[in-house]
């Protein structure tokens, strides 16, 4: 079952890449291992705050600054975990029976990414 959310990309193909696949699971078991430890962290910094102990209290900021980031962690690997399924999608796309050459302006960002890896908010309709 867990390989079926990722078995179909909407353009025909039955299957997706199995190394993408595995990148994709590698990085949502990191995603939960990292919110399963801010669960923890949220738990002691309201045990903390409900002893109203000075050490505990002042224990809290650290705690904080902890879950903080682990926040900035987990939105990193959301990050690097959609870049890689658009960029194996275009991939898919750019293997496809289009043979005109013309790369669809690949270059304004019509293929989802820039240039530098990130991905593009623009969308562009299909004429």
């Amino acid at each position: 079952m867990e390989g079926e959310t990722f078995s179909r990309l909407g353009d025909g193909s039955d299957q997706m890449d199995p190394k993408v696949v595995q990148t994709l699971q590698k990085g949502l078991v990191q995603v939960q291992t990292i919110l399963d430890q801010n669960r923890l962290l949220i738990n002691e910094i309201n045990m903390n705050h409900e002893s109203k102990v000075p050490h505990n209290l002042t224990r809290n900021v650290g705690l904080i600054r902890e879950l903080n980031n682990n926040i900035k962690r987990v939105v990193g690997l959301y990050n690097d975990i959609s870049s890689s399924f658009i960029k194996s999608s275009i991939d898919v796309s750019s293997n496809g029976d289009d043979d005109d050459g013309d790369d669809h302006g690949s270059s304004s960002c019509g293929g989802a990414l820039k240039s530098n890896g990130k991905g593009c908010h623009k969308r562009n309709r299909v004429a």
